[in-house]
């Protein structure tokens, strides 16, 4: 079964670099530079910041469903991404590298099903969760930090 991974889009997030660091800390955010490489995840462009580049840290809403499972969490932006749009069944370097946990969502954005991978094992672990019919969507999630990585539909 294919499946489509999804970028953040980069247009709510210009906006941010435009900020001082009061505003930013009124939104929950702040300015950050990238010390290291990998560390700085970019959900727009998917891929991680270069050392020196300019992000934002910012509390992002990832599940605003109305559902138990609402949740928000932080997420960075690189300062000049640019969305992405994956191959379909393709899966990004970022998300390759890292543990990463897959959630499954019904169309009531219910948790159905949940699991931890290695990214380079996603290529099989995706299509195994869409397997079951009442899957929606899923969500994967950076694991040891918790953080929202990106949304996959099936393709």
């Amino acid at each position: 079964m294919s499946f489509q991974i999804h970028a953040l889009p980069a247009e709510p997030f210009q906006r941010l670099f435009t900020m001082s660091a009061r505003e930013l800390a009124e939104v929950r955010a702040t300015r950050m530079i990238a010390d290291a490489k990998p560390g700085y995840p970019c959900r727009v462009s998917l891929a991680d910041a270069d050392i020196g580049e300019s992000v934002i840290l910012v509390n992002y809403d990832h599940q605003p469903a109305d559902s138990p499972y609402r949740s928000a969490h932080a997420i960075f932006v690189r300062e000049h991404a640019e969305q992405v749009f994956p191959e379909r069944g393709a899966v990004p370097e970022v998300l390759q590298t890292r543990l990463i946990s897959v959630r499954a969502f019904d169309e009531n954005h219910f948790m159905v099903n949940a699991d931890i991978a290695d990214g380079s094992d996603l290529h099989e672990v995706i299509p195994a969760m869409f397997g079951d019919p009442g899957v929606a969507y899923l969500h994967l999630h950076n694991a040891k930090p918790g953080c929202f990585a990106a949304r996959v539909t099936r393709a």
